[in-house]
């Protein structure tokens, strides 16, 4: 899911109540904060829900339901900080220069989906990489009335925690009954998790040829500041 984590391992060592957190503020980052674009939500929320099922190898010792309300917080409150974000510092983004970890087409395209979609939008884009983290930030940047992001806040974070984390739970359970070994196929059915909830952000990023060239000459600027002094 991360380059360098895995979280079955790290639950294993760490002991479940780390391993809780951790994906906490996974997904409490990747709902917010600027910086947690990248994080892949969706195949932690999956894998979670498969851990606390069980393995043949590992089982964390949690309801399933107290990992749903745990994860539905973060969930919310990393988008409440993200529309706070928006409020109070929001215009000044729009005159940032691009970063490795930030693009000015990420806010833009969110500003676009926003628009498109209206309130609504707060729903749909928790199941959208990338743009989920930054729709809040643009709800406040549009001074979207706290209450009303808030209902739908609470809906879409219920919908996008409970129905992932949920699925793994249940599939798991599945697998296990007709003697399956979830060992042998969690990564697999991650690697399509992630294939699908990533394959239109991809797409959209990747699908002009001056989109590409702007994605290299980024990253070579950024690779040579690394270097230079």
């Amino acid at each position: 899911m991360i380059p360098g984590f895995d979280l079955t391992q790290f639950a294993q060592t760490a002991g479940p109540i780390a391993a809780l957190v951790i994906v906490a503020l996974i997904i409490f980052a990747e709902n917010g904060l600027l910086i947690g674009f990248f994080f892949p939500g969706d195949s932690v929320l999956f894998t979670i829900g498969i851990l606390v099922q069980g393995t043949n190898t590992f089982k964390l010792d949690f309801n399933i339901h107290f990992v749903v309300l745990v994860l539905f917080l973060a969930a919310t409150l990393g988008s409440s900080v993200g529309y706070i974000i928006g409020r109070k510092i929001g215009p000044k983004l729009f005159k940032r220069p691009d970063s490795l970890l930030f693009r000015q087409e990420n806010v833009i395209k969110a500003q676009e989906f926003y628009d498109k979609n209206g309130g609504k939008t707060i729903i749909i884009a928790r199941f959208v990489p990338i743009v989920r983290t930054f729709v809040p930030l643009i709800a406040g940047i549009a001074k979207m009335e706290y209450k009303t992001f808030m209902l739908f806040n609470f809906i879409g974070g219920f919908l996008w925690t409970a129905g992932i984390t949920y699925l793994g739970f249940f599939l798991g359970e599945v697998l296990r009954s007709l003697g399956v070994d979830v060992d042998l196929i969690i990564l697999p059915v991650i690697a399509i998790i992630v294939t699908v909830s990533v394959a239109p952000a991809l797409y959209q990023l990747l699908k002009t040829k001056k989109q590409r060239q702007l994605i290299w000459k980024t990253f070579k600027q950024q690779v040579k500041r690394l270097f230079t002094k």
